[in-house]
Protein backbone atom coordinates (compact mmCIF):
# COMPACT_ATOMS: atom_id res chain seq x y z
CA UNK A 1 0.00 0.00 0.00
CA UNK A 2 1.26 3.58 -1.05
CA UNK A 3 1.68 6.41 1.25
CA UNK A 4 0.17 9.82 0.67
CA UNK A 5 2.18 12.93 1.87
CA UNK A 6 0.73 15.86 3.14
CA UNK A 7 1.95 19.30 2.05
CA UNK A 8 1.51 20.96 5.64
CA UNK A 9 4.25 19.65 8.49
CA UNK A 10 1.46 20.13 11.10
CA UNK A 11 -1.05 17.40 9.47
CA UNK A 12 -0.09 13.83 10.79
CA UNK A 13 -0.19 10.71 7.63
CA UNK A 14 -2.04 7.80 8.63
CA UNK A 15 -4.50 5.34 6.34
CA UNK A 16 -7.55 3.24 5.97
CA UNK A 17 -8.67 0.38 4.06
CA UNK A 18 -12.10 1.48 3.09
CA UNK A 19 -14.47 0.02 1.42
CA UNK A 20 -14.25 2.48 -1.60
CA UNK A 21 -10.38 3.35 -1.31
CA UNK A 22 -7.73 4.73 0.78
CA UNK A 23 -9.42 7.12 3.22
CA UNK A 24 -6.61 10.03 4.19
CA UNK A 25 -7.52 11.39 7.69
CA UNK A 26 -6.17 15.20 8.16
CA UNK A 27 -5.03 17.18 10.97
CA UNK A 28 -3.70 16.86 14.62
CA UNK A 29 -5.64 15.45 17.61
CA UNK A 30 -5.88 18.06 20.21
CA UNK A 31 -5.52 16.67 23.69
CA UNK A 32 -9.49 17.40 24.53
CA UNK A 33 -10.93 15.52 21.26
CA UNK A 34 -11.82 12.26 20.19
CA UNK A 35 -8.39 11.21 18.13
CA UNK A 36 -9.43 9.63 14.97
CA UNK A 37 -7.85 6.18 16.15
CA UNK A 38 -10.59 6.11 18.98
CA UNK A 39 -13.78 6.22 16.65
CA UNK A 40 -15.26 2.87 15.60
CA UNK A 41 -15.37 1.96 11.96
CA UNK A 42 -19.36 2.43 10.40
CA UNK A 43 -21.17 2.37 6.71
CA UNK A 44 -23.37 4.20 5.76
CA UNK A 45 -25.77 5.05 2.67
CA UNK A 46 -25.43 8.02 0.69
CA UNK A 47 -25.69 9.18 -3.16
CA UNK A 48 -21.96 8.76 -3.35
CA UNK A 49 -18.78 8.23 -0.90
CA UNK A 50 -15.77 9.74 -0.61
CA UNK A 51 -11.96 9.08 -0.82
CA UNK A 52 -10.85 11.22 1.58
CA UNK A 53 -12.08 11.78 5.64
CA UNK A 54 -11.41 13.92 8.78
CA UNK A 55 -12.67 13.93 12.28
CA UNK A 56 -13.52 17.43 13.56
CA UNK A 57 -11.27 17.38 16.52
CA UNK A 58 -8.68 16.95 13.62
CA UNK A 59 -8.97 20.63 13.45
CA UNK A 60 -9.32 21.81 17.55
CA UNK A 61 -12.64 21.15 17.58
CA UNK A 62 -14.44 21.16 20.96
CA UNK A 63 -17.15 19.07 22.12
CA UNK A 64 -17.94 20.24 25.45
CA UNK A 65 -20.91 22.39 24.45
CA UNK A 66 -19.33 25.84 25.31
CA UNK A 67 -15.98 26.64 23.12
CA UNK A 68 -17.28 27.90 19.79
CA UNK A 69 -16.36 25.48 16.92
CA UNK A 70 -16.85 28.12 14.18
CA UNK A 71 -13.65 28.26 13.26
CA UNK A 72 -12.86 24.51 13.22
CA UNK A 73 -15.62 23.67 11.53
CA UNK A 74 -14.29 26.67 8.83
CA UNK A 75 -10.85 24.89 8.79
CA UNK A 76 -11.92 21.35 8.48
CA UNK A 77 -13.61 22.30 5.73
CA UNK A 78 -11.72 24.58 4.01
CA UNK A 79 -8.84 21.84 4.11
CA UNK A 80 -10.96 18.89 2.88
CA UNK A 81 -12.33 21.20 0.15
CA UNK A 82 -8.60 20.66 -1.79
CA UNK A 83 -9.56 17.06 -2.31
CA UNK A 84 -13.33 18.30 -4.25
CA UNK A 85 -11.75 16.80 -7.62
CA UNK A 86 -9.47 13.68 -6.14
CA UNK A 87 -12.62 11.38 -4.67
CA UNK A 88 -14.12 14.03 -2.39
CA UNK A 89 -14.13 13.91 1.33
CA UNK A 90 -15.87 13.72 5.17
CA UNK A 91 -15.84 15.31 8.23
CA UNK A 92 -16.95 13.54 10.91
CA UNK A 93 -18.30 14.59 14.08
CA UNK A 94 -17.62 12.68 16.67
CA UNK A 95 -19.87 12.25 19.94
CA UNK A 96 -20.04 15.62 22.03
CA UNK A 97 -21.88 19.21 22.34
CA UNK A 98 -20.39 21.01 19.34
CA UNK A 99 -21.50 24.96 19.57
CA UNK A 100 -21.03 26.83 16.51
CA UNK A 101 -21.89 29.62 14.49
CA UNK A 102 -22.64 29.50 10.60
CA UNK A 103 -20.23 27.58 8.07
CA UNK A 104 -20.14 27.05 4.73
CA UNK A 105 -20.13 23.38 3.06
CA UNK A 106 -18.28 22.46 -0.26
CA UNK A 107 -18.75 20.25 -3.20
CA UNK A 108 -18.30 16.31 -3.28
CA UNK A 109 -18.32 16.33 0.45
CA UNK A 110 -20.75 14.74 3.64
CA UNK A 111 -20.88 16.29 6.88
CA UNK A 112 -22.15 13.10 9.57
CA UNK A 113 -22.60 13.28 12.49
CA UNK A 114 -22.57 10.21 14.62
CA UNK A 115 -24.97 8.54 17.64
CA UNK A 116 -24.40 11.48 20.47
CA UNK A 117 -23.27 14.21 18.31
CA UNK A 118 -24.91 17.69 18.90
CA UNK A 119 -24.07 20.55 16.65
CA UNK A 120 -25.53 23.41 19.06
CA UNK A 121 -26.41 26.71 17.07
CA UNK A 122 -24.83 29.56 18.33
CA UNK A 123 -27.01 32.42 19.90
CA UNK A 124 -24.08 34.73 19.52
CA UNK A 125 -25.34 37.15 16.20
CA UNK A 126 -21.36 37.55 15.52
CA UNK A 127 -20.70 34.09 14.47
CA UNK A 128 -23.66 34.68 11.73
CA UNK A 129 -22.90 36.20 8.56
CA UNK A 130 -25.13 37.93 6.78
CA UNK A 131 -26.39 37.33 3.46
CA UNK A 132 -28.67 39.66 0.48
CA UNK A 133 -32.00 39.12 -0.21
CA UNK A 134 -32.87 36.03 -2.13
CA UNK A 135 -33.93 37.45 -5.72
CA UNK A 136 -37.27 36.07 -5.54
CA UNK A 137 -38.40 37.18 -2.58
CA UNK A 138 -37.12 40.93 -2.82
CA UNK A 139 -36.97 41.06 0.50
CA UNK A 140 -36.32 38.97 4.11
CA UNK A 141 -39.38 37.44 5.34
CA UNK A 142 -39.04 38.91 8.75
CA UNK A 143 -37.65 42.34 7.86
CA UNK A 144 -36.96 43.74 4.49
CA UNK A 145 -33.21 44.11 4.79
CA UNK A 146 -31.36 41.39 4.64
CA UNK A 147 -31.01 37.99 6.51
CA UNK A 148 -28.50 35.91 8.15
CA UNK A 149 -26.81 33.32 6.87
CA UNK A 150 -28.09 29.35 7.89
CA UNK A 151 -26.51 27.71 10.07
CA UNK A 152 -25.49 24.92 7.67
CA UNK A 153 -24.81 26.62 4.30
CA UNK A 154 -23.61 26.32 0.69
CA UNK A 155 -23.83 27.68 -2.61
CA UNK A 156 -23.26 26.57 -6.12
CA UNK A 157 -21.89 23.39 -4.94
CA UNK A 158 -22.44 19.83 -6.46
CA UNK A 159 -22.54 16.36 -4.82
CA UNK A 160 -23.59 17.41 -0.96
CA UNK A 161 -24.03 14.86 1.83
CA UNK A 162 -25.80 15.74 5.00
CA UNK A 163 -26.21 12.56 7.12
CA UNK A 164 -25.27 10.65 10.06
CA UNK A 165 -26.26 7.99 12.69
CA UNK A 166 -28.93 10.12 14.10
CA UNK A 167 -27.03 12.36 15.14
CA UNK A 168 -28.67 15.87 16.51
CA UNK A 169 -28.78 19.47 14.92
CA UNK A 170 -30.03 21.99 17.67
CA UNK A 171 -30.71 25.15 16.54
CA UNK A 172 -31.69 26.53 19.99
CA UNK A 173 -34.66 28.73 18.60
CA UNK A 174 -35.89 30.28 21.70
CA UNK A 175 -33.33 33.21 21.32
CA UNK A 176 -34.54 33.99 17.85
CA UNK A 177 -37.83 33.34 18.40
CA UNK A 178 -38.75 36.06 21.57
CA UNK A 179 -36.38 38.74 19.37
CA UNK A 180 -38.99 38.07 16.37
CA UNK A 181 -42.61 37.79 18.89
CA UNK A 182 -40.85 41.12 19.98
CA UNK A 183 -40.28 42.53 16.62
CA UNK A 184 -36.72 43.13 17.17
CA UNK A 185 -35.12 41.89 14.11
CA UNK A 186 -33.42 43.98 11.70
CA UNK A 187 -32.32 40.86 9.76
CA UNK A 188 -34.45 37.52 8.60
CA UNK A 189 -33.78 34.85 10.78
CA UNK A 190 -31.23 32.03 9.55
CA UNK A 191 -32.60 28.97 8.58
CA UNK A 192 -31.32 25.55 9.61
CA UNK A 193 -29.79 24.43 6.69
CA UNK A 194 -29.80 26.22 3.52
CA UNK A 195 -28.66 24.94 0.19
CA UNK A 196 -28.55 27.52 -3.06
CA UNK A 197 -28.14 27.04 -6.91
CA UNK A 198 -26.27 23.73 -6.23
CA UNK A 199 -27.43 19.60 -7.43
CA UNK A 200 -26.89 16.42 -5.99
CA UNK A 201 -27.95 17.02 -2.51
CA UNK A 202 -28.51 14.45 0.18
CA UNK A 203 -29.86 15.47 3.68
CA UNK A 204 -30.88 12.12 5.77
CA UNK A 205 -30.80 10.26 9.03
CA UNK A 206 -30.62 13.04 11.25
CA UNK A 207 -32.74 14.69 14.36
CA UNK A 208 -32.99 18.28 13.60
CA UNK A 209 -34.71 20.36 16.82
CA UNK A 210 -35.36 24.02 17.26
CA UNK A 211 -34.86 26.06 14.19
CA UNK A 212 -34.37 29.72 13.96
CA UNK A 213 -37.06 29.72 11.28
CA UNK A 214 -37.08 27.00 8.52
CA UNK A 215 -35.19 24.14 8.90
CA UNK A 216 -34.48 22.58 5.47
CA UNK A 217 -34.18 24.96 2.41
CA UNK A 218 -32.91 23.99 -0.69
CA UNK A 219 -33.23 26.88 -3.18
CA UNK A 220 -32.30 27.23 -7.01
CA UNK A 221 -31.31 23.41 -6.63
CA UNK A 222 -32.00 20.32 -8.57
CA UNK A 223 -31.35 16.22 -7.58
CA UNK A 224 -32.40 16.27 -3.97
CA UNK A 225 -33.30 13.56 -1.36
CA UNK A 226 -34.26 14.61 1.69
CA UNK A 227 -34.85 11.71 4.24
CA UNK A 228 -34.88 9.77 7.23
CA UNK A 229 -35.14 13.21 9.36
CA UNK A 230 -36.80 13.85 12.57
CA UNK A 231 -37.60 17.48 12.62
CA UNK A 232 -39.37 18.56 16.01
CA UNK A 233 -40.07 21.91 17.32
CA UNK A 234 -42.87 23.27 19.90
CA UNK A 235 -46.22 23.36 18.14
CA UNK A 236 -46.34 27.67 18.88
CA UNK A 237 -42.81 28.33 17.11
CA UNK A 238 -43.14 30.83 14.41
CA UNK A 239 -42.27 30.28 11.27
CA UNK A 240 -40.44 26.54 11.89
CA UNK A 241 -41.01 25.05 9.01
CA UNK A 242 -39.82 22.07 8.41
CA UNK A 243 -39.04 21.07 4.51
CA UNK A 244 -39.50 23.61 2.27
CA UNK A 245 -37.96 22.97 -1.89
CA UNK A 246 -38.03 26.54 -2.94
CA UNK A 247 -37.84 26.82 -6.93
CA UNK A 248 -36.64 23.34 -7.26
CA UNK A 249 -36.45 20.17 -9.47
CA UNK A 250 -36.23 16.55 -9.07
CA UNK A 251 -36.81 16.29 -5.31
CA UNK A 252 -37.60 12.89 -3.49
CA UNK A 253 -38.80 13.73 0.25
CA UNK A 254 -38.81 10.22 1.74
CA UNK A 255 -39.22 8.89 5.41
CA UNK A 256 -39.77 11.52 7.48
CA UNK A 257 -41.58 12.75 11.03
CA UNK A 258 -42.14 16.49 11.86
CA UNK A 259 -43.71 18.09 14.75
CA UNK A 260 -43.63 21.69 13.88
CA UNK A 261 -45.43 25.32 14.48
CA UNK A 262 -45.79 26.02 10.60
CA UNK A 263 -46.26 23.89 7.51
CA UNK A 264 -44.50 20.10 7.79
CA UNK A 265 -44.09 20.81 4.08
CA UNK A 266 -44.13 23.67 2.10
CA UNK A 267 -43.20 23.95 -1.54
CA UNK A 268 -42.50 27.56 -2.74
CA UNK A 269 -40.87 29.51 -5.78
CA UNK A 270 -40.97 33.08 -4.76
CA UNK A 271 -42.70 35.78 -4.19
CA UNK A 272 -45.08 38.20 -5.78
CA UNK A 273 -43.47 40.97 -8.94
CA UNK A 274 -40.06 38.84 -7.58
CA UNK A 275 -40.81 35.29 -8.37
CA UNK A 276 -42.43 35.97 -11.40
CA UNK A 277 -39.49 37.76 -13.14
CA UNK A 278 -37.15 34.80 -11.30
CA UNK A 279 -39.32 32.64 -13.09
CA UNK A 280 -37.90 29.25 -11.61
CA UNK A 281 -40.89 26.74 -10.95
CA UNK A 282 -41.01 24.17 -8.05
CA UNK A 283 -41.45 20.55 -10.27
CA UNK A 284 -41.12 17.06 -10.45
CA UNK A 285 -41.46 16.54 -6.28
CA UNK A 286 -42.23 13.40 -4.72
CA UNK A 287 -43.24 13.36 -1.23
CA UNK A 288 -43.84 9.93 0.67
CA UNK A 289 -44.17 8.23 4.12
CA UNK A 290 -44.67 11.79 6.14
CA UNK A 291 -46.12 11.83 9.62
CA UNK A 292 -46.72 15.50 10.69
CA UNK A 293 -47.82 17.04 13.35
CA UNK A 294 -48.61 20.83 13.18
CA UNK A 295 -51.91 21.81 15.36
CA UNK A 296 -51.55 25.55 13.30
CA UNK A 297 -50.63 24.44 9.87
CA UNK A 298 -50.55 22.02 7.23
CA UNK A 299 -49.10 18.69 6.33
CA UNK A 300 -47.91 20.01 3.08
CA UNK A 301 -48.84 23.17 1.70
CA UNK A 302 -48.08 24.66 -1.72
CA UNK A 303 -47.22 28.17 -1.58
CA UNK A 304 -47.87 30.69 -0.34
CA UNK A 305 -45.09 32.36 -2.31
CA UNK A 306 -45.57 30.21 -5.49
CA UNK A 307 -45.11 33.19 -7.87
CA UNK A 308 -42.35 30.93 -10.14
CA UNK A 309 -45.11 27.74 -10.47
CA UNK A 310 -45.49 24.50 -8.48
CA UNK A 311 -46.21 21.55 -11.30
CA UNK A 312 -45.83 17.71 -10.93
CA UNK A 313 -46.08 17.53 -6.88
CA UNK A 314 -47.08 13.87 -6.12
CA UNK A 315 -47.80 12.72 -2.42
CA UNK A 316 -48.39 9.62 -0.89
CA UNK A 317 -48.64 7.62 2.15
CA UNK A 318 -49.16 10.45 4.58
CA UNK A 319 -50.31 10.62 8.65
CA UNK A 320 -51.36 13.54 9.93
CA UNK A 321 -52.30 13.88 13.50
CA UNK A 322 -53.50 16.97 15.44
CA UNK A 323 -53.18 19.05 12.25
CA UNK A 324 -54.84 21.63 11.08
CA UNK A 325 -55.06 20.94 7.37
CA UNK A 326 -53.93 18.29 5.22
CA UNK A 327 -53.06 19.35 1.44
CA UNK A 328 -53.07 23.27 1.64
CA UNK A 329 -52.98 25.84 -1.45
CA UNK A 330 -52.56 29.13 -0.27
CA UNK A 331 -52.18 31.80 -2.79
CA UNK A 332 -53.62 35.23 -3.42
CA UNK A 333 -54.04 38.52 -6.09
CA UNK A 334 -50.89 39.38 -6.96
CA UNK A 335 -49.30 36.10 -6.48
CA UNK A 336 -49.31 34.78 -10.85
CA UNK A 337 -47.36 31.48 -11.21
CA UNK A 338 -49.23 28.44 -11.52
CA UNK A 339 -50.03 25.67 -9.04
CA UNK A 340 -51.19 22.81 -11.52
CA UNK A 341 -50.70 18.56 -11.88
CA UNK A 342 -50.68 17.58 -7.94
CA UNK A 343 -51.30 14.22 -7.20
CA UNK A 344 -52.24 12.97 -3.86
CA UNK A 345 -52.99 9.68 -2.87
CA UNK A 346 -53.07 7.42 0.78
CA UNK A 347 -54.02 9.95 3.36
CA UNK A 348 -54.68 8.57 7.27
CA UNK A 349 -55.83 12.13 8.98
CA UNK A 350 -57.13 12.21 12.70
CA UNK A 351 -58.48 14.86 14.19
CA UNK A 352 -57.95 18.00 11.74
CA UNK A 353 -59.77 21.13 11.53
CA UNK A 354 -59.45 21.10 6.99
CA UNK A 355 -58.92 18.20 4.84
CA UNK A 356 -59.06 20.02 1.56
CA UNK A 357 -58.28 23.57 1.71
CA UNK A 358 -57.46 26.11 -0.59
CA UNK A 359 -57.27 30.04 -0.60
CA UNK A 360 -57.07 32.75 -3.07
CA UNK A 361 -57.17 35.00 -0.74
CA UNK A 362 -53.96 34.67 1.57
CA UNK A 363 -52.47 38.36 1.15
CA UNK A 364 -49.26 39.15 2.58
CA UNK A 365 -47.40 40.81 -0.41
CA UNK A 366 -43.52 41.65 -0.31
CA UNK A 367 -44.35 45.38 -1.20
CA UNK A 368 -46.45 47.44 -2.77
CA UNK A 369 -45.04 46.89 -6.45
CA UNK A 370 -46.79 43.79 -7.01
CA UNK A 371 -49.16 43.74 -10.10
CA UNK A 372 -52.51 43.10 -8.98
CA UNK A 373 -53.40 41.94 -12.36
CA UNK A 374 -51.39 39.07 -11.56
CA UNK A 375 -53.85 35.97 -11.10
CA UNK A 376 -52.71 32.20 -10.00
CA UNK A 377 -53.73 29.59 -12.27
CA UNK A 378 -54.97 26.55 -10.11
CA UNK A 379 -55.90 23.30 -12.00
CA UNK A 380 -55.07 19.63 -11.85
CA UNK A 381 -55.62 18.70 -8.22
CA UNK A 382 -55.84 15.18 -7.28
CA UNK A 383 -56.67 13.54 -4.41
CA UNK A 384 -57.98 9.44 -3.52
CA UNK A 385 -57.64 7.38 -0.97
CA UNK A 386 -58.28 9.22 2.11
CA UNK A 387 -59.24 8.39 6.05
CA UNK A 388 -60.00 10.50 8.12
CA UNK A 389 -61.42 11.45 11.36
CA UNK A 390 -62.71 13.86 14.26
CA UNK A 391 -62.59 16.74 11.65
CA UNK A 392 -64.29 19.35 12.05
CA UNK A 393 -64.84 20.66 8.30
CA UNK A 394 -64.08 18.50 5.14
CA UNK A 395 -63.10 20.93 3.11
CA UNK A 396 -62.73 24.95 2.81
CA UNK A 397 -62.51 25.50 -1.30
CA UNK A 398 -61.63 29.10 -1.97
CA UNK A 399 -60.95 30.24 -5.69
CA UNK A 400 -60.57 33.60 -7.24
CA UNK A 401 -64.43 35.48 -8.18
CA UNK A 402 -62.31 36.68 -11.47
CA UNK A 403 -59.81 33.49 -11.68
CA UNK A 404 -61.65 29.97 -10.79
CA UNK A 405 -59.76 27.18 -9.42
CA UNK A 406 -60.38 24.40 -11.81
CA UNK A 407 -60.19 20.41 -12.52
CA UNK A 408 -60.20 19.29 -9.24
CA UNK A 409 -60.42 15.80 -8.50
CA UNK A 410 -61.31 13.59 -5.49
CA UNK A 411 -62.57 10.12 -5.09
CA UNK A 412 -62.51 7.61 -2.03
CA UNK A 413 -62.52 9.89 0.83
CA UNK A 414 -64.36 8.75 3.89
CA UNK A 415 -64.54 11.89 6.42
CA UNK A 416 -66.01 11.79 9.80
CA UNK A 417 -66.50 14.98 10.79
CA UNK A 418 -66.69 15.93 14.81
CA UNK A 419 -69.88 15.15 16.54
CA UNK A 420 -70.12 18.67 17.66
CA UNK A 421 -69.66 20.21 14.41
CA UNK A 422 -72.01 17.73 12.51
CA UNK A 423 -74.68 20.53 12.68
CA UNK A 424 -72.45 22.88 10.19
CA UNK A 425 -72.00 22.80 6.46
CA UNK A 426 -68.90 20.16 5.98
CA UNK A 427 -68.12 21.30 2.50
CA UNK A 428 -67.68 25.29 1.56
CA UNK A 429 -66.95 26.00 -1.98
CA UNK A 430 -66.62 29.29 -4.05
CA UNK A 431 -65.05 29.40 -7.28
CA UNK A 432 -64.03 26.13 -7.81
CA UNK A 433 -64.81 23.18 -10.63
CA UNK A 434 -64.37 19.64 -10.36
CA UNK A 435 -65.44 16.20 -9.80
CA UNK A 436 -65.74 13.64 -7.11
CA UNK A 437 -66.40 10.36 -6.35
CA UNK A 438 -67.16 8.11 -3.56
CA UNK A 439 -67.10 10.80 -0.98
CA UNK A 440 -68.54 11.02 2.19
CA UNK A 441 -69.86 13.48 3.81
CA UNK A 442 -71.44 14.45 0.40
CA UNK A 443 -69.01 17.04 -1.69
CA UNK A 444 -70.47 20.54 -2.23
CA UNK A 445 -72.81 21.29 -5.89
CA UNK A 446 -69.73 22.52 -7.58
CA UNK A 447 -67.90 19.35 -7.22
CA UNK A 448 -70.48 16.90 -8.91
CA UNK A 449 -70.62 13.18 -7.90
CA UNK A 450 -69.19 10.68 -11.00
CA UNK A 451 -70.12 7.38 -10.49
CA UNK A 452 -67.04 4.36 -10.41
CA UNK A 453 -63.76 7.10 -11.10
CA UNK A 454 -60.75 7.18 -9.35
CA UNK A 455 -58.56 10.32 -9.55
CA UNK A 456 -55.13 9.92 -11.42
CA UNK A 457 -51.93 9.43 -9.74
CA UNK A 458 -48.89 9.37 -12.61
CA UNK A 459 -47.78 5.11 -12.71
CA UNK A 460 -44.41 6.44 -14.53
CA UNK A 461 -41.63 7.32 -12.08
CA UNK A 462 -39.22 10.59 -12.21
CA UNK A 463 -35.74 10.73 -12.78
CA UNK A 464 -34.67 11.36 -8.63
CA UNK A 465 -36.47 8.17 -7.62
CA UNK A 466 -34.02 5.82 -9.83
CA UNK A 467 -31.17 7.37 -7.49
CA UNK A 468 -29.97 4.48 -5.48
CA UNK A 469 -27.72 4.88 -2.05
CA UNK A 470 -24.67 3.33 -2.27
CA UNK A 471 -22.79 2.06 1.14
CA UNK A 472 -19.89 3.97 2.50
CA UNK A 473 -17.46 3.64 5.11
CA UNK A 474 -15.59 4.76 7.78
CA UNK A 475 -12.62 2.96 9.37
CA UNK A 476 -10.96 3.40 12.68
CA UNK A 477 -7.05 4.88 12.05
CA UNK A 478 -3.47 3.66 13.00
CA UNK A 479 -1.72 6.86 13.51
CA UNK A 480 2.38 6.07 12.46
Amino acid sequence: MSHQNMKSSSFQNSYVIGVISIVLILGSVVECGTPSSELNAFDYPAINCRKHSAVLTDFGGVGDGKTSNTKAFNSAITNLSQYANDGGAQLIVPPGKWLTGSFNLTSHFTLFLQKDAVILASQDESEWPQLPVLPSYGRGRDAPDGRFSSLIFGNNLTDVVITGNNGTIDGQGSYWWGKFKKDQLKLTRPYMIELMYSNQIQISNLTLVNSPSWFVHPIYSSDIIINGLTILAPVDSPNTDGIDPDSCTNVRIEDNYIVSGDDCIAIKSGWDQYGIKFGKPSQQIVIRRLTCISPDSATVALGSEMSGGIQDVRIEDITAITTESAIRIKTAVGRGGFVKDIFVKGMNLDTMKYVFWMIGSYGSHPDEGYDPKALPEIKGINYRDVTAKNVTFAAKLEGISNDPFTEICISNAKIEVNEVKKKKLPWNCTDVSGVTSNVSPKPCELLPEKEKMDCPFPSDKLPIESVQFKTCSFKSSSFY
